[in-house]
């Protein structure tokens, strides 16, 4: 989870004290409404610690990979203070003010023009989430028994996953990894499931999402909520078939925190421990498919940059796992994120990769979607 903070370059300093006055006249609910939580004092980010072991194997590793575009990426991931964040707003919280208030600040609509079908005549609202083009960063909202957060900080792209998932009314859902809970809460926000299943193996972050549910969903609606500690290489074969569509953001090498991971040692073990990522992510993936039914999708994603742990592991388990193909995401879905998503060249294309760059710093994301034929 993020601080409670709220951080700007200089330019969006200015931005945020001149738009101020219309956060603070907002209607309000409390103490927990977005006008009084960006009244509250906000600082510079502390400037984090780099781990040189793990930066110059990404070095290695990437300018290998991925040439020019590492460098590039490489750039906006040494500059914390450049990095954006997107605010998705939770439909099931009172709203009122709260997109005309990001507005005033600076704020547009990521997915305004994204699955356009989507829009139901229903009285679900779609998705949404908003974005600013400088790396601003509203608070975020303490946790409060009884009350619904109106939103949650994240990655943009980190929705990507779930786009991709394109999860429709009444559908069986199931997120095999779930915590801290950013992605299970997205689908939430796209279409009310016949249930949801959220699992998690670690207790510590399995606790998280319970928090998390907790704090964004209403209690009318828990009931369509299974959260489950196992391990998720298992579940395929408890329920082979159960669900429409699967969601694997599995665990990985996470570029962003690796880079500084605390302190050297550590870098060290976490290096040789990446060597054994791919084989987990494949055991997962091919549980996700057993657990999927025939003619259902499974959407495989994480967030590193890494070949080994995104087309790699895609590609050998398309040519061992019987019955599964490649689904391409359609290239007008793609378009109409390019705008503020930069993608990879990935040569050969298996999913798409988000990398960072400059003034879109969303990313890294890898998502991948298989469809399960028989």
């Amino acid at each position: 989870m993020f601080s409670p903070k709220l951080f700007c370059m200089s330019g969006s300093s200015f931005l945020f004290l001149k738009s101020i006055k219309c956060i603070l006249s907002s209607s309000c609910h409390g103490q927990n409404t977005i006008s009084n939580t960006l009244a509250a004092q906000y600082i510079s980010k502390p400037q984090k610690q780099l781990c040189e072991t793990v930066l110059k194997y990404f070095d290695r590793q990437y300018s290998e990979e991925l040439g020019e575009q590492w460098w590039n990426a490489r750039d906006v991931l040494l500059n914390p203070l450049s990095w954006q964040y997107g605010v998705l707003l939770n439909r099931f919280s009172d709203l009122t003010n709260l997109k005309q208030c990001l507005a005033e600040l600076g704020y547009t609509n990521l997915l305004q023009q994204t699955h356009p079908e989507s829009h139901s005549q229903t009285a679900d609202i779609p998705l949404q989430c908003f974005i600013h083009p400088d790396p601003v960063r509203i608070p975020t909202q303490s946790h409060h028994t009884g009350w619904l957060k109106q939103y949650y900080l994240l990655n943009a792209a980190s929705l990507l996953p779930v786009l991709a998932l394109n999860v429709q009314e009444g559908e069986n859902v199931l997120d095999l990894c779930a915590a801290p809970g950013g992605k299970s809460l997205a689908i939430l926000q796209t279409a009310t499931p016949g249930l949801l299943h959220c699992n998690e193996v670690d207790q510590h972050r399995h606790d998280w999402l319970l928090k998390t549910l907790e704090s964004y969903v209403p209690p009318s609606l828990r009931h369509l909520l299974s959260v489950t500690l196992q391990d998720g290489r298992s579940i395929g074969t408890m329920q082979p078939g159960a669900y429409d569509k699967v969601l694997v953001d599995a665990p990985c090498s996470n570029d962003r925190s690796w880079l500084y991971t605390p302190d050297t040692h550590r870098g060290e073990m976490w290096l040789k421990e990446r060597t054994q990522l791919p084989l987990l992510q494949k055991e997962l993936l091919c549980s996700a498919l057993a657990a999927v039914r025939p003619g259902g999708i499974v959407v495989y994603s994480t967030c590193t940059m890494s070949r080994a742990e995104n087309q790699s592991v895609v590609e050998e388990v398309l040519a061992s796992y019987p019955g599964v193909e490649l689904q391409e995401l359609e290239q007008q879905f793609i378009d109409s994120l390019s705008d503020h998503f930069c993608f990879a060249h990935l040569h050969p294309s298996v999913g798409q990769l988000v990398i960072p760059q400059k003034g879109k710093t969303w990313g890294p994301m890898y998502v991948s979607q298989l469809k399960k034929i028989y």
